[in-house]
């Protein structure tokens, strides 16, 4: 589509610069530049992660086939690129957000197979870690089961929290996480590769850290669950509460000359789609890449902000295109319906603009999954509701019952990608004419 076809054309303008987004994360574009040359002895490469089977395809690529090289890498079902031949490397899917027997195994595969491979100080170990890597890399503590991790994993996901505290706890009762990985790789040197996905890009923070010193506490992670009303297994509160299963901290030897490099993460993509908009001639401003809350909230705050500037110019003037980022949460109602944090956030950003003339909007999922939904997110139009209500929908009673993904879907304004191989987390634009 040409420059002023786009222009002409909201829903394309936005899908494109969604799509300017998300290729900017893309591993085979920035991962090679990240590599060691060989070592001088042998390249163990461990990953989980939603974008563990493009990291991996990258990393066989650029890597000297001269050069010893062999590992496991954890994706989600269905998130292997569809031309990946894996040869030196192995792929394993398993479940996401709720782990499952497959991904349980191949954690215990992967601490084991690192015990068994004999590193030495002239090995190394490249970890290729992505968003969704908490749940694909489970390995219960001792004395937890998988079903016992997948009940706390469903409450912490139901609950509200916020990303970094929902990866305390998981730390806390994981066998493999919050830095225990790294510990086992000693005494080889770790370079760990990352495409963040969480507000603030911390490395700790990312998958659960399972190569990075962990700050946070069995006591923090009580608290958490405390907060939120988190049910635990009786063997777990006790683990807790005696600091039984403390994760390895900052400055612990285990370390020591290890590294972690971030390759992607959601502040470059939201560059990348704002020079994108303005290469077309579009004024255009990035609010954060940091933004969390509840989704229907911030959906509201989005659309109170685009309002001002389509009733009154002001604070930004029009034309102009709003974006921001971050990781927003859904506190999941009693039987809820589907969707996920992008529907919710548009569903809650239409309500608050009533139809308000000259504003569009899209909310997208960069990993290209809204949820445990097919599709990425959705798109606003100022006819939105007019539409919907005329269809006999009732949109604030879909958002009230978490069922977002019907309202889109009637109206034909799902935004459809597939798996895109990465993820830097939640997009969104506005758009203000």
């Amino acid at each position: 589509m040409n420059q002023a076809s786009l222009l002409d054309d909201p829903r394309a303008l936005l899908r494109h610069l969604y799509q300017v987004a998300v290729a900017r994360a893309l591993p085979g574009k920035i991962l090679a530049d990240h590599l060691p040359p060989p070592p001088k002895g042998r390249t163990l490469v461990l990953g989980a992660g939603k974008g563990g089977g493009s990291m991996a395809k990258a990393l066989e690529a650029a890597w000297p086939a001269s050069a010893p090289l062999s590992g496991l890498v954890i994706t989600r079902y269905g998130h292997v690129p569809p031309d990946y031949r894996p040869q030196r490397l192995e792929i394993v899917e398993a479940a996401h957000p709720v782990p499952d027997a497959a991904g349980e195994r191949a954690a215990a595969r992967m601490l084991q197979g690192v015990k068994d491979f004999g590193l030495t100080a002239d090995d190394q170990v490249i970890c290729l870690i992505s968003g969704g890597g908490s749940a694909l890399l489970s390995l219960p503590a001792p004395g937890l089961t998988l079903a016992d991790k997948q009940a706390v994993n469903r409450a912490l996901l139901a609950s509200g929290a916020g990303i970094a505290e929902m990866n305390c706890v998981r730390k806390h009762l994981s066998a493999i996480k919050g830095g225990r990985l790294a510990a086992a790789c000693a005494p080889a040197r770790v370079l760990t590769l990352m495409i963040s996905d969480v507000p603030g890009d911390d490395p700790a923070v990312i998958a659960s850290g399972p190569t990075v010193p962990d700050a946070t506490t069995c006591a923090d992670a009580l608290a958490i669950c405390a907060r939120y009303g988190i049910a635990l297994p009786d063997r777990a509160r006790e683990a807790l509460s005696r600091g039984e299963w403390e994760t390895p901290k900052p400055g612990d030897a285990c370390f020591e000359g290890h590294e972690q490099r971030i390759i992607a993460a959601p502040r470059q993509s939201l560059q990348a789609a704002a020079e994108a908009a303005r290469a077309l001639g579009l004024t255009t401003h990035v609010l954060s890449d940091e933004i969390e809350g509840e989704s229907r909230e911030v959906g509201r705050v989005h659309a109170a902000l685009a309002r001002s500037v389509a009733r009154h110019g002001e604070p930004f003037a029009k034309p102009c295109l709003i974006l921001s980022g971050g990781e927003t949460t859904v506190t999941l109602k009693p039987n809820p319906g589907r969707g996920g944090r992008a529907g919710e956030f548009l569903l809650g950003c239409a309500l608050a603009l009533d139809g308000q003339p000259g504003v569009w909007a899209l909310a997208a999922d960069t990993d290209g999954i809204d949820g445990v939904e097919d599709n990425a997110g959705g798109f606003i139009a100022p006819n939105s509701l007019a539409r919907a209500r005329a269809l006999g929908l009732k949109p604030a009673e879909l958002l009230a019952a978490n069922n977002g993904y019907a309202f889109f879907e009637a109206l034909g304004d799902l935004i459809v990608t597939g798996p895109t191989q990465t993820n830097v987390n939640d997009f969104r634009a506005l758009l203000v004419r």
